[in-house]
């Protein structure tokens, strides 16, 4: 079908994934899987806005040294990063070294503080945003691929009012489709159905 390869292994996979087995891994095991967990939704985020003009390829290959420098994204310790941090990470040459995106991080960890304080989680604030599976094309090909929707414009709207940065209509999608609240695989992709089943599975934070 349209959009789908099959690999080697043969395995029939999103034309994206490629031949890199990381990217497949990450294909397989991870995009698209239903995430409830603050600290995993949170590390998406940021590092989807580290993404932005680059391949995920390349983020995906540094991800381990991001989340080394990050303290493994642990919310509250990344709201206390300092200038001084600011200044090491820009030095560190695992990761992107993008002062903006670096101080965006930072401020969005405290942000993430406030949000968790109001909503009571970030995920039960951001699967607010989950569209109507009933909306989504049964059978979803290439021409249904979408770089931002209704409600990834309205979920970065929320983010941004409440001081947010980096995270566009664009980016928060991108951040959608990886965390589950689409399942973005084409149809004919081997993994579409795991997602769904583990979707359907997937308790929805309150």
């Amino acid at each position: 079908m349209d959009g789908i390869i099959t690999d080697e292994d043969g395995v029939n996979r999103c034309f994206w994934a490629g031949p890199d087995p990381l990217y497949r891994r990450y294909h397989d095991e991870e995009w698209g899987r239903p995430v409830a967990d603050d600290t995993r939704l949170f590390e998406k985020l940021c590092l989807e806005g580290f993404q932005s003009g680059l391949a995920w390829i390349t983020i995906l290959r540094k991800r381990e040294n991001f989340r080394a420098a990050f303290a493994g994204f642990d919310i509250p310790t990344v709201a206390a990063f300092t200038d001084a941090d600011v200044d090491r990470l820009v030095g560190d040459a695992g990761i992107v070294r993008h002062r903006g995106k670096i101080v965006s991080t930072i401020n969005n960890a405290r942000r993430a503080l406030d949000l968790q304080a109001e909503a009571g989680s970030l995920a039960a604030f951001i699967w607010r945003f989950e569209p109507d599976p009933a909306s989504r094309p049964a059978v979803f090909t290439m021409k249904d691929i979408e770089p931002k929707t209704a409600e990834s414009t309205a979920l970065s709207k929320e983010l941004r009012k409440r001081g947010w940065s980096f995270v566009g209509p664009t980016t928060v999608y991108a951040f959608m489709q990886a965390m589950g609240l689409v399942n973005d695989h084409l149809t004919g992709c081997d993994v579409r159905d795991a997602v769904e089943k583990d979707r359907a599975a997937f308790i929805r934070p309150k």
